[in-house]
């Protein structure tokens, strides 16, 4: 019963991986689920006071890398709010609409598309704009794996 125990834990944390690239799925919730699991299946004993602040602090890094980085993306190429909307956006429906291609397409289209409608911009800057929103959702990506990745490390490290 234990092995079944752990894969479906592992299972929970791989799901929290698959939500870095699918933002509807909210990651954190999924590797605090597994941390909760294992608690429920074997014991909340390991996790001290300590455990949960390191947790806390890393939940919140979470939060923020999604807006940093989308904002430096952005920002950094000249754009305004209705690009990191846009981008926003584009993030979250993207890959619905075209589901291989949308995790790439959605944030750039909605940046340019933001920059375009609302503040009139050049399509030759929109573009830029846009590449700039790709850029920080590639970079929140890679910052917000490697604090899941951290945060599962610590776990393991806390209960093995």
């Amino acid at each position: 019963m234990e092995i079944m125990y752990w894969v479906l834990i592992s299972l929970v944390f791989l799901i929290a991986f698959i939500g870095l690239i699918y933002p509807i799925i909210p990651s954190v919730i999924f590797i605090l689920a597994g941390f909760i699991l294992y608690g429920l299946f074997f014991s909340f004993s390991p996790f001290n006071w300590l455990f949960w602040t390191i947790q806390l602090l890393f939940v919140i890094l979470l939060f923020g890398a999604d807006y940093v980085s989308n904002l430096f993306g952005v920002k950094r190429f000249g754009g305004s709010s209705a690009g990191i909307w846009g981008s926003t956006i584009g993030l979250l429906i993207g890959p619905f609409v075209l589901p291989l291609i949308g995790i790439i397409a959605g944030p750039f289209i909605g940046a340019v598309a933001g920059e375009l409608l609302v503040n009139r911009t050049s399509l030759k800057q929109a573009v830029k704009i846009g590449f700039g929103s790709l850029l920080g959702f590639v970079t929140s990506i890679v910052t917000k794996g490697a604090v899941q990745l951290f945060m599962i490390a610590y776990f393991l490290f806390t209960v093995l």
